[in-house]
């Protein structure tokens, strides 16, 4: 199940990559999703956002309908295959919008390779956790069990022995969302289609696991990481959930105070996914930045992403 007017397609990037064309016309708009998501993620808000944008949203390997085909699923290797994405299929510079993980993907190119990227809108990106910010327990408990070679394998297979696909969807929506009834009913309904379809994947795991790992392994660098969101010269919008439990407003706050030069905004209310959570309040935060501040990384994205149509047809 996909949005009314968005079409699946696969690009050839050293394998096949899968992704969502929700049209559009203006700036290119890459969509990053997080740790164990996929298009599904940006179902909502990317056809709110292809008003203002020509909007594709990428299934990084091992996500969502892209196969790893040889290729690893962890935080470099996807930072790697988004920048030949921009390159082949949206067209550079684009303006990346990424979640979560996708967040972390999304600045690391920003900063290695400035001339991909015309500037970021990074939402609840997995960033260091200060000193005195809480971590919330079934979040720590979790992410301990997947840094654990065989633990984390046990702890999936358990779960899923436990609960169910089903059991797992719903699970995963209230701990990313502090009300998962405002989550659209056809967004949890092409959510759990495509997790059934993923347990014919024998590789979606381990490619968890190994994404999940290596996020980890940035985040245990904090000072190298926080020195690297220093370094990001493109125009940034930081929006962040109030309600977040996986990654604490705290964490957010951090960022905005490192860097002030940057639009930030709190989503009050909403938790780790405010592009399912509330769609509609997301877009708007998005297009008054691209009226305002972001409104350069806006012109240099529509000038790129004329050349980028006729590429990702």
């Amino acid at each position: 199940m996909e949005a009314v007017g968005a079409a699946s397609r696969f690009a050839d990037l050293g394998g096949p990559v899968h992704y969502l064309d929700f049209g559009g016309a203006g700036p290119t708009m890459v969509l990053v999703h997080g740790l164990g998501g996929s298009h599904v993620n940006w179902l909502a808000a990317g056809p709110r956002l292809a008003t203002r944008a020509r909007v594709l949203a990428v299934d990084l390997a091992g996500f969502g309908r892209t196969p790893l085909a040889g290729r690893s699923p962890r935080v470099r290797a996807n930072q790697r295959l988004l920048g030949r994405f921009v390159d082949e299929v949206a067209g550079a510079p684009a303006l990346l919008v990424g979640n979560s993980m996708g967040g972390m993907i999304s600045v690391l190119e920003a900063a290695q390779h400035p001339e991909r990227v015309a500037g970021l809108v990074l939402v609840s990106p997995s960033v260091p956790r200060p000193r005195g910010v809480p971590l919330d327990r079934l979040v720590g408990t979790a992410f301990a069990a997947y840094a654990i070679p065989g633990v984390g394998e046990r702890f999936l297979a358990r779960r899923r022995a436990q609960l169910g696909t089903e059991g797992i969807v719903r699970e995963t929506l209230r701990l990313c969302c502090v009300d998962p009834g405002r989550v659209p009913p056809e967004v949890v309904a092409a959510g759990l289609a495509l997790a059934r379809e993923r347990e014919g994947m024998p590789w979606a795991d381990a490619a968890f696991l190994q994404a999940a790992r290596s996020l980890l392994a940035v985040l245990a660098r904090p000072g190298a990481y926080l020195r690297v969101i220093g370094s990001v010269t493109v125009p940034t919008l930081l929006v962040h959930g109030s309600g977040d439990r996986l990654v604490p407003l705290g964490s957010g706050r951090n960022v905005a105070r490192l860097r002030p030069d940057w639009a930030f905004e709190v989503l009050d209310g909403v938790g780790h996914v405010p592009q399912i959570e509330d769609p509609g309040r997301f877009a708007e935060v998005v297009s008054v930045w691209l009226d305002g501040p972001g409104g350069r990384a806006a012109t240099a994205a529509a000038q790129a992403g004329r050349g980028g149509e006729a590429a990702g047809a």
